[in-house]
């Protein structure tokens, strides 16, 4: 993989900005950090180089000065809110968050809870975070937020929450998705801190839109593609080109906010510190693009993969059709086509050439590889296959899982599981090799080659099952689906 982005130069002018604006208050920063924190894999994808667990190491070097503050919504909690990447709801997703964090040296110092309006369900998410040791903290829906100033700002709205004890200088606020309440979080504290007589600060870390890179640039393109189900809109900030006549890109919810952030600030602190939302982001990403070019390009593929995730999701019930024009129109803004996916019209011509379903896989050095459906195998099932083989130098004619093998999975698939599909999915198909290395040493060789699949690009010409899709993503390999299914049928 080409490298666009310099990572150990992003850690190290990352946390030194982050020292330098901590210094700038009275010793107590809040930090609210957008995006995913150690599984940041769209900044991975349009960032060549950047480690998706940039951020998360970056803390690790402000260790002794960091707390963590995980902030979840009552409402997310009380629906049963997940997280599509994950498959698992906010409240599950809190707990896993604090191991992960407590595992890697930070300090989880508290939950809290926002949006609390007595949901039953928040209570007992409360009670269960309290017996296994962890302080949590209730925030209460402001009635005119965020515009109703007088009353947010007065013991009657941010003074009705529970102040969060703290003991670091840093403090910052997580959350497991967005809309979660961490802004609203950091103000009510700074309202806390300058009525106990602390002047603490307030600075926002969200790695996208690029501030310093311009408005229509591929990465930035790609953060709107990624976002295009909050409508979300990269725009030039004109706070910060008004005070410094200095252009520069935010977004529209961050510059709709901010005459309301001034004047809560004003109210709290006395005078805002900044001049712009541009002025209250920490983030250097842009200062360590080593090679625009390769961005650029990594990012046009991405806004590609985010048409084909949009188109999916239409067809499915869970998008919508304004989401996939969007994104079609971001694909003109940065000269992008489907043709540059070169996996997309391999796939299909092998579908054409086999009359079913069929799955092409790019290797890094440009080699592009099949996966047709047979009896056995399903197209994705092949692909993997034929690309193990491919990979560790396996004569493509050589059964690695031999025909004998896989009978008896499919009589246990139709005849016992009750499945009408015989043919084995990816996890099966894995499994079966697994199984075949321990007496056959070119199973062995094909099944040491997994590792190299983490970066491949892959499509196929029908949209996969769920557990087809998540062992692709679990093997890093970036998919993308054909908007159809195999069979004309309602229940799929």
């Amino acid at each position: 993989m080409k490298i666009g982005f310099d990572n150990e130069k992003y850690l190290t002018m990352q946390s030194e900005h982050i020292r330098d604006r901590i210094s700038k208050f009275d010793n107590k920063l809040y930090l609210e950090f957008g995006g995913k924190l150690f599984d940041d894999y769209h900044a991975s994808r349009v960032l060549p180089g950047f480690e998706p667990d940039s951020k998360l190491r970056m803390l690790m070097q402000l260790s002794d000065q960091a707390e963590i503050v995980i902030v979840i919504s009552a409402a997310d909690i009380d629906k049963n809110k997940m997280r599509g990447d994950l498959g698992i709801t906010y409240d599950e997703d809190v707990l896993r968050l604090i191991d992960a964090f407590t595992e890697r040296g930070l300090y989880v110092g508290s939950v809290c809870i926002t949006r609390y309006a007595g949901q039953e369900s928040a209570i007992l998410f409360k009670n269960r975070l309290a017996k296994l040791g962890i302080k949590v903290y209730f925030h209460y829906s402001i009635p005119g937020y965020p515009s109703n100033i007088p009353l947010i700002v007065s013991d009657e709205g941010y003074g009705k929450n529970e102040y969060i004890e703290t003991s670091r200088p840093l403090v910052v606020i997580t959350a497991p998705g967005p809309g979660s309440g961490k802004m609203a979080t950091c103000l009510s504290q700074l309202y806390h801190e300058y009525k106990r007589g602390v002047a603490a600060g307030y600075a926002k870390f969200e790695t996208f839109p690029i501030w310093n890179i311009p408005l229509k640039h591929p990465v930035n393109l790609a953060y709107e593609a990624a976002t295009a189900d909050l409508n979300d809109v990269n725009m030039i900030d004109p706070f910060h080109l008004e005070a410094y006549g200095e252009t520069t890109v935010n977004y529209n919810r961050d510059v709709e906010i901010f005459p309301v952030l001034q004047a809560m600030f004003e109210k709290i602190m006395g005078d805002c510190p900044y001049k712009s939302p541009t002025d209250m982001g920490v983030n250097m990403a842009g200062n360590c693009i080593v090679d625009d070019d390769v961005c650029c390009e990594a990012s046009r593929q991405e806004i590609i993969r985010r048409y084909y995730k949009s188109c999916g999701a239409l067809l499915t019930g869970t998008g919508t059709e304004e989401e996939v024009r969007k994104i079609e129109l971001l694909l003109k803004q940065a000269h992008a086509s489907l043709e540059d996916r070169k996996v997309v019209s391999a796939s299909l011509q092998k579908e054409q050439e086999t009359g079913g379903p069929a799955a092409a896989l790019e290797l890094p050095d440009g080699r592009i590889i099949y996966g047709k459906t047979s009896d056995l195998l399903g197209a994705s099932s092949a692909l993997i296959l034929n690309t193990l083989k491919e990979l560790a130098g396996i004569d493509h004619k050589h059964h690695v899982i031999s025909p004998e093998a896989i009978h008896p999975i499919q009589e246990l698939k139709t005849k016992y599981l009750g499945s009408r599909n015989p043919r084995l999915h990816t996890d099966e198909t894995l499994i079966a090799l697994s199984v075949s290395a321990a007496s056959n040493p070119e199973a062995r060789l094909a099944l040491e080659q997994l590792h190299t699949l983490k970066g491949c690009q892959a499509h196929t010409s029908v949209m996969l099952s769920s557990v087809d899709i998540w062992e692709f993503r679990k093997l890093g390999i970036e998919l993308t689906c054909e908007p159809k299914f195999e069979k004309e049928k309602k229940y799929h």
